[in-house]
């Protein structure tokens, strides 16, 4: 079966053939690019992508210069620029709040509030809110297993501590967060603001949470609202 795109704007549904998104993605990559190059990269004659050529300039996805050749239209563009201008914006705009922990918790307790709140990892903080640890649902797979008494275990005993966690501050931009979850391969990252401590210099505590899913639902209600002309891929 040949994968299409359905191309949705004022009130229309166009499917573009395979060939129509190898097209968009060849000028994406070799932009300028002449329509005979197109065409041989295709191993197919120029008068054969004539019509999708004239169709996908039509519907703004490609451009064309004469005597240069053919970009990016405006349509996909401008679907880049928005989601830039999204990436930008600060984390404590998007930020969720953190479920937190103390040390004194046990694995059960983590697992239950993980189902409850729905959630992929725990903040463990102290009785002043500084920040402790982090327990993921990795870390508690690893005491579970093979270990009938890990119910009991306490989270200070398996949590990740800090400082070696990564953490974003609120003032810091959706980009960086993203950036930073890819690096060091985490689903989530806590949002810290420096605190005053009696415990030492260094302390920190959380005050908010970023997430993979946080920044896609971010992402993808961008698209929805700020793109009316949209390429929804099937």
């Amino acid at each position: 079966m040949s994968k299409e795109v359905r191309y949705c704007g004022r009130g229309t549904h166009i499917e573009l053939t395979s060939r129509q998104l190898e097209i968009i993605a060849l000028i994406q990559k070799r932009a300028p690019i002449t329509g005979e190059q197109i065409a041989e990269h295709l191993g197919v004659t120029r008068p054969t992508i004539r019509s999708d050529l004239v169709l996908l300039v039509m519907l703004g996805l490609i451009d064309a210069k004469p005597k240069v050749g053919y970009f990016i239209g405006n349509t996909i563009m401008k679907q880049k620029s928005d989601i830039s201008v999204v990436t930008q914006r600060p984390v404590k705009a998007i930020m969720g709040i953190p479920i937190v922990l103390r040390g004194t918790a046990t694995v059960n307790d983590a697992v239950v509030t993980m189902f409850l709140e729905n959630v992929g990892s725990l903040i463990v903080a102290n009785a002043s809110g500084a920040l402790e640890g982090i327990v993921s649902r990795k870390d508690l797979l690893k005491v579970t297993v093979g270990n009938p008494q890990a119910s009991n275990v306490l989270l200070s005993m398996v949590m990740t501590r800090y400082p070696n966690i990564v953490t974003v501050s609120p003032d810091d931009n959706v980009h960086d967060a993203m950036h930073k979850m890819i690096m060091h391969e985490v689903d989530g990252l806590p949002v810290v603001l420096p605190i005053e401590s009696s415990e030492g210099p260094g302390k920190v505590e959380v005050v908010g949470r970023i997430t993979k899913t946080i920044v896609m639902k971010l992402l993808y209600d961008a698209t929805v609202a700020n793109n009316r002309e949209r390429i929804d891929v099937e």
